[in-house]
């Protein structure tokens, strides 16, 4: 099952930082120059949408415009633009799964079907208790570790669909499964382990 449609009429009327979160923000435009607060927008729409259970609602984007002294169209324009962005509510959980080719190639849509059967929602969807919410997105940058799911600020790389109903099961319980690798690869080295310069030498002349 998976939770209602998000209704816009029913979305919060206004939004204020916390004490903490302004503080923050003020912090956050003194890096830019005089006159160039407007580059604040980004982080900003990202500390909001943090502190407002992980969306952007429009009440939220107009005060960052408040904020930076902006156009509130500007602020709408780069809030819909980005995937990063959620512009309705999502669970406590958003896990999206890369389905651009590399990932595809080894198995991404084993994944999501993974997370369909395990969450009992489909993709764009969220439980109906509000903890997770399923996503396909484009390239999450990492391909050499395909299959790659993010889940919040965390990478999960060569993840097979036994592993992720494991990192499901790991997040149902409140723990943070351990982000990178499942299968332990350091880095991006081979799947098998070095092939080459498995030995490293060196000789000094006389």
């Amino acid at each position: 099952m998976s939770a209602p449609a998000h209704d816009p009429a029913n979305e919060p009327a206004t939004f204020t930082f916390t004490p903490e979160n302004l503080e923050r923000a003020k912090q956050i435009i003194a890096k830019y120059p005089e006159g160039r607060q407007a580059s604040a927008c980004m982080p900003l729409l990202d500390l909001a949408q943090r502190q407002n259970a992980g969306w952007v609602s429009r009440a939220t984007m107009d005060a960052v415009a408040d904020l930076l002294g902006m156009p509130r169209i500007r602020v709408y324009e780069v809030a819909t633009f980005y995937t990063m962005y959620n512009k309705t509510p999502v669970g406590k959980h958003v896990i999206q799964v890369c389905t651009t080719t590399p990932c595809w190639l080894r198995g991404s849509d084993d994944v999501v079907h993974a997370c369909e059967r395990k969450l009992g929602i489909g993709v764009g969807e969220t439980t109906d208790d509000g903890e997770f919410t399923l996503r396909e997105v484009e390239c999450s940058g990492a391909c050499v570790n395909a299959p790659v799911v993010q889940i919040g600020d965390d990478y999960y790389e060569d993840v097979s669909p036994e592993l992720m109903e494991k990192i499901i099961d790991a997040l149902k319980r409140g723990e943070i499964p351990k982000p990178g690798s499942q299968i332990g690869r350091q880095s991006s080295e081979p799947v098998g382990g070095p092939t080459t310069l498995k030995a490293f030498t060196t000789t000094q002349a006389d």
